[in-house]
């Protein structure tokens, strides 16, 4: 199995190219701003052809470049249908005030419009493409439609499956909840039924910043320790 990473635009939102191997077909995990140009390097390197875009979710560094992407390689996206509206207005997660203080830190025109892919597709359930499936898993709480994509693991490792999360799970933090979209409540309900029951040995692609594995983010992560405790207290209440 070939997975490739590179953080992407000025947020630094982490970009997968996953595939078989080199010489096969690959699908493509957020493919947020200033992407392009990097996925075309990696697909020439590994001599990838890319049959899919999956997006975790609908805020503009995870989704930014999908359409003009899926349009190059005329390819459908995935995205779950609780953020579909995000992918021709991205900026409606985001608070009119707040909105206009990051179009003007990352230089980015009022008049920038965005348009849905030709190709839309609903992230539920297995999603079979490029050779592999991917088990769009639903999480809410960053926003309505976050899904984390489970695909077993093919290589030398003992690693029962990759986890893609965006930015519901990061290496020693969760994702916020304070943007449209965003909700606590679910966020814990999402961490406590999908990524508690899980083995240690998952390994944690996210959205932002370094690797990580189930258990590690068990033993380290203080907000998923935090949802672990209170879950503990409540089996001993039913107890």
């Amino acid at each position: 199995m070939l997975i490739t990473a590179f953080p992407a635009g000025p947020l630094q939102a982490n970009c997968y190219v996953v595939g078989r191997g080199p010489g096969t077909d690959c699908v493509i995990v957020d493919p947020g701003m200033d992407a392009g140009d990097a996925i075309e390097q990696v697909v020439r390197e590994h001599d990838l052809t890319p049959a899919a875009i999956l997006l975790t979710h609908g805020h503009f560094d995870h989704m930014w470049s999908a359409t003009p992407v899926s349009q190059r390689y005329e390819v459908p996206v995935w995205i779950h249908p609780a953020d579909r509206h995000l992918l021709a207005d991205p900026m409606a997660a985001i608070s009119g005030e707040s909105a206009e203080l990051l179009r003007a830190q990352l230089g980015v025109a009022a008049t920038t419009t965005f348009t849905e892919p030709a190709d839309v597709r609903d992230a539920v359930g297995d999603i079979e493409t490029a050779g592999l499936t991917f088990a769009a898993v639903h999480v809410p709480g960053h926003t309505a439609g976050t899904v984390m994509y489970a695909i077993a693991y093919d290589g030398p490792e003992e690693i029962p499956s990759v986890l893609f999360t965006g930015d519901f799970l990061f290496a020693g933090s969760i994702g916020r909840t304070d943007l449209s979209g965003g909700n606590h409540e679910a966020m814990t309900a999402s961490l406590r039924s999908e990524v508690l029951p899980l083995a240690d040995e998952v390994v944690i692609l996210p959205g932002h910043g370094p690797q990580s594995s189930v258990g590690r983010e068990r033993a380290t992560n203080p907000f998923l320790a935090e949802v672990a405790e209170a879950a503990a207290g409540t089996r001993w209440r039913d107890e």
